[in-house]
């Protein structure tokens, strides 16, 4: 933009020569929704999107819920690979900034405050009830995914509630009191605000634990963790695979020894994505249109 000429803009430099064709992108659509207690919680709402297919007539979309890291972070418009994977595939997506996430004021960001995995968890899954009330998506495929405080929401909303009939959780916290225990400096203090003080609290790290209400799941749940992970490590995923083993639920864990917080190599992510649609795909029922080979679910 030009302040002589403010009605008019030029290119001056692209960071990359990537095409992008717009019929295969879908847009995001602000969505404003009800939640618990009389809140009202954002997200955007990204419609499948693929002219290359059409889904069987007269059916509904499955729905994906995305729950974003942090968790005092947000989501927002930005470009998201990740989010045009899935709708390009026949998924409606959407992406949660759930009570906590910044962007909305001071009172909205506090919600959060004593109050992680409640009131995120409350916002994830009335944006999957409303969804699914506007005749947008069906009601009985809606899986839930996220990572590292995302995959803590995701395996709240999985073992709380049972809105969900499967979920992914990339590197994402199964035990509380494991996180601040093996956490990395930076953020070892991070839980304070978030759940209270340990061990004076104790009991609510224990109540909002995933790990310990295995007992409440039902459905199929595929884990991702890198091995090199500081942050959230690779022992939260593995206590989680082992619980699901011990309560036969059906599961699948997937490791990457060469990631750490965050997948960075291609290679990975690619598979890491696949991998997620191979798992809704045996769990829904349908024959994904990719090739790619099928992600073995342990069903003990």
């Amino acid at each position: 933009f030009s302040p002589s000429h403010p009605e008019s803009f030029r290119i001056v430099k692209q960071a990359s020569d990537l095409e992008l064709d717009p019929q295969y992108l879908s847009p995001a659509e602000p969505i404003r929704y009800p939640s618990e207690n009389g809140r009202t919680s954002h997200a955007y709402y990204y419609p499948p999107c693929n002219p290359d297919f059409e889904g069987p007539a007269g059916a509904l979309p499955p729905l994906l819920v995305k729950s974003h890291g942090g968790p005092t972070g947000s989501t927002s418009t930005a470009f998201d690979a990740g989010i045009q994977f899935w709708t390009s595939r026949g998924f409606a997506v959407v992406d949660v900034n759930y009570g906590g996430s910044t962007g909305y004021g001071r009172a909205y960001r506090n919600l959060l405050r004593d109050a992680w995995g409640v009131v995120d968890v409350e916002d994830c899954v009335a944006a999957a009830r409303w969804v699914a009330q506007q005749g947008l998506v069906d009601p009985g495929h809606m899986a839930i995914h996220g990572g590292s405080a995302g995959g803590y929401t995701t395996l709240c909303a999985l073992a709380f509630h049972d809105v969900f009939r499967a979920g992914a959780s990339y590197y994402g916290v199964a035990d509380l009191e494991l996180l601040v225990a093996d956490t990395h400096k930076f953020e070892s203090r991070y839980c304070d605000s978030l759940l209270g003080p340990y061990p004076e609290q104790r009991e609510r790290y224990r109540e909002r634990s995933p790990i310990h209400h295995t007992d409440s799941l039902s459905c199929p749940i595929i884990l991702f963790q890198g091995l090199l992970d500081p942050i959230v490590p690779p022992n939260q995923a593995e206590a989680m695979a082992a619980a699901l083993a011990s309560k036969g639920i059906p599961y699948a864990h997937v490791t990457y020894p060469d990631e750490r917080h965050g997948f960075r190599n291609a290679e990975n992510v690619q598979h890491s994505l696949l991998a997620e649609l191979s798992f809704y795909a045996q769990v829904f029922g349908f024959e994904p249109a990719d090739e790619m080979e099928p992600i073995t679910i342990i069903r003990p």
